[in-house]
């Protein structure tokens, strides 16, 4: 047993800092693997990753475990990225910016769709519900706060109103349809122009 206030032995946070490291590129490549396609395999994967398969398994010991952490990954930084963006712009900025990368989680997660059994992504839907509902609250009550944003509308019924995100085809001209269906969902939040008498 290592004596109270004894540094540790040469090398172990050395080994700590390689295998967190690994674990980043890993899901790095998982994410990027599976934008592209939900087919992608633990090989190729460990590949892009630039690691052997051996350290691969070591983190993620079957195909349904790195699909899995990826998505809560994924999902906690969309999460965390509501009161940063709040913290540097404007309520609606805030807001469209968060937006935007709710899309590219959008097509990423339509990638691991076709990645996890049925059952799996019932769960993984569940689980992320509360803290992205939590997220559009937070952005929404700025701009209502600041009058950028319509006082009537409540957090799930953004998250319906861009559920085209899921089913947008991640093709060339995917960015630029994005972007303009994005711009009609902000124009619809945005507090309407007071009548002329």
């Amino acid at each position: 047993m290592t004596p109270l206030g004894t540094p540790p032995p040469a090398g172990r946070p050395a080994r700590r800092a390689d295998a967190e490291r690994n674990r980043s590129r890993i899901l790095d490549a998982a994410r990027a693997s599976f934008a592209e396609s939900g087919d992608a395999s633990m090989q190729s994967i460990a590949k892009r990753a630039g690691i052997g398969q051996g350290t691969l398994y070591r983190h993620f010991p079957t195909r349904e475990a790195l699909v899995l952490e990826v998505h809560r990954h994924d999902v906690a930084e969309l999460v965390d990225a509501a009161p940063a963006l709040l913290a540097e712009h404007p309520p609606r900025e805030a807001l469209r910016l968060w937006l935007d990368r709710l899309a590219v989680y959008g097509q990423i997660k339509h990638g691991l769709a076709g990645a996890l059994h049925t059952a799996t992504h019932a769960q993984l839907a569940g689980e992320g519900y509360g803290p992205v509902i939590r997220a559009i609250t937070m952005l929404l009550g700025a701009g209502q706060e600041a009058g950028e944003v319509r006082s009537d509308i409540e957090a799930e019924e953004v998250l319906l109103l861009v559920g085209f995100l899921w089913r947008i085809e991640t093709d060339g001209a995917w960015a630029e349809r994005t972007a303009r269906m994005l711009d009609l969902v902000m124009q619809g939040l945005a507090v309407p122009e007071p009548a002329s008498a």
